[in-house]
């Protein structure tokens, strides 16, 4: 499906000012599933760009937001080295937890009010981006949410002061979640994954759940943890996810 891919859409956050979406979606006429996608710690790299246009392709108006946009000109995005690293995670323990969440209501009332849009949400994210994917489908116009490899829940060690409150609120989710966790990242040790599941247990949460061979990051298709086949088995996962919550 040939997508529009140059469109971006600045969102006035209370509180923190305007906040960059970049724009993904089919190029066609029609309304489909809206998508808000959060991004690792680097924000709109160039292959979370292509993440995001593989899911636009799909059928999707995907809505990627600039998480660090009170800190960083619109625009920038960091580098996958040892400077943008130490940024990126900086900025992750600086940022109020309450900010984060106002993005995500920003950005999902945003996305509801885009003309392609057909009044169905979920969210997606990747490492941080995981973790701020599951607290934006805790709104409840949110249907489903794909959470990959997210760092922090287990420890509840998100945002400033370092003591978000994830693993409590777990019992407000209505929407769906689908965790995928690699094996052999050392950001969720499997101890970090068994609090998080036996959590979605013990609040009844609806929810998917798979564990991969494989390291942090193995979407991101830049580096040695790239895996192109587990990519391709995940977004199978995350496509047939979808399909089911979303129609």
């Amino acid at each position: 499906m040939i997508l529009r891919s140059d469109e971006t859409l600045d969102v006035d956050v209370p509180g923190s000012g305007p906040m960059r979406m970049h724009l993904f979606r089919p190029a066609i006429e029609g309304r489909f599933p809206g998508l808000l996608l959060f991004s690792e710690i680097y924000q709109v790299t160039a292959p979370i760009r292509r993440l995001a246009a593989m899911l636009a392709g799909n059928g999707y108006v995907v809505a990627v937001p600039e998480v660090y946009h009170e800190y960083e000109p619109a625009g920038t995005a960091l580098n996958y080295d040892t400077t943008g690293t130490d940024r990126g995670n900086a900025l992750k323990i600086t940022k109020p937890v309450a900010a984060f969440d106002a993005d995500a209501e920003a950005g999902l009332t945003a996305l509801l009010g885009h003309p392609a849009c057909n009044g169905r949400l979920a969210t997606f994210g990747v490492c941080l981006g995981g973790h701020l994917a599951y607290r934006a489908a805790l709104d409840p116009r949110v249907s489903a949410s794909a959470c990959f490899y997210p760092t922090d829940i287990h420890s509840g060690t998100l945002g400033e002061g370092r003591s978000d409150d994830s693993l409590k609120r777990m019992a407000e989710l209505e929407a769906e979640i689908m965790f995928v966790w690699g094996r052999q990242d050392p950001h969720v040790p499997y101890a970090g994954r068994e609090t998080i599941r036996g959590r979605l247990e013990e609040v009844g949460a609806a929810y998917e759940w798979h564990e991969l061979n494989a390291q942090h990051a193995f979407l991101r298709d830049e580096g040695p943890r790239y895996d192109p086949a587990l990519f391709l088995q995940a977004m199978g996962l995350t496509l047939e996810f979808y399909r089911r919550t979303l129609a």
